[in-house]
């Protein structure tokens, strides 16, 4: 409610400011006008179209991070060897910014919607890592001992205490990598242009800079903040209340 309270708030200045000071349209459209722009570009298809090939790519690229972060954490469980070569490249790669990888992703995958995608595995998969790795590592250890008196395997316990132990970190870290891949996906659009059959979201608002079209790049704009609260407010905390809050897991 909070959030919904400024929200409105803010609005209301927008719309305030854009009145009292009757400023240009080409900079600063009436929140009318953004509105009419975007229901506009909505219901002519093209910018539902883009904003759904948007959620399937980060929603499969989050998916493959997710599974390869796992596998990085168990693998640094078995050995100490292990865990020191995928430590090493989390803290190499962690703050490493996608668009930094840019020139050498060009060279090896081309400018289309497999560069991008990966752009979005690099974003998302090293906070997944640092996450899962945490949780895992502070379980108490008794319950692994308990765990070794009735013959559990290591992968058993791995998969079956740890990972159950670190969903708290592994939903946290997931949000966060969320919220990297979204915006790694949108500025990587932004600089290759339109990827797949009609582009995604940052091809949108690369299209309407281009024209400018200053109301439909805000509709853009909103477009995406809603999908990132909705995200954010929405599915995470759902996911959180079917998950650790029903299982009485939280710390």
């Amino acid at each position: 409610m909070k959030k919904a309270f400024w929200i409105v708030i803010l609005l209301i200045l927008w719309e305030a400011g854009v009145r009292l000071t009757q400023v240009s349209p080409l900079i600063l459209p009436s929140i009318l006008d953004v509105c009419g722009a975007l229901w506009r570009d909505l219901t002519e298809g093209l910018l539902l179209s883009q904003t759904l090939f948007s959620l399937a790519l980060i929603a499969s690229a989050l998916l493959l991070s997710l599974i390869l972060a796992i596998l990085f954490v168990f693998l640094s469980s078995l050995h100490p060897a292990a865990q020191g070569l995928i430590d090493t490249l989390t803290a190499l790669a962690h703050p490493l910014p996608g668009l930094a990888l840019m020139p050498l992703i060009i060279l090896w995958f081309g400018t289309g919607t497999g560069a991008v995608f990966v752009i979005i595995v690099h974003s998302a998969l090293w906070p997944l890592v640092l996450n899962i790795g945490s949780g895992v590592r502070r379980i108490p250890q008794i319950y692994t001992e308990i765990a070794k008196t009735f013959s559990m395997s290591d992968t058993a316990i791995f998969f079956e205490i740890r990972l159950l132990y670190a969903l708290p970190d592994l939903l946290s870290g997931t949000r966060i990598a969320w919220a990297r891949g979204w915006r790694a996906f949108i500025s990587a659009e932004m600089v290759f242009g339109a990827v797949g059959l009609y582009g995604g979201l940052g091809s949108y608002l690369l299209n309407r800079r281009t024209f400018m079209d200053t109301a439909g790049l805000f509709a853009g704009i909103v477009l995406i903040v809603a999908i990132g609260l909705f995200v954010e407010n929405g599915l995470f905390r759902f996911l959180e209340k079917l998950t650790i809050e029903k299982w009485g897991i939280w710390e």
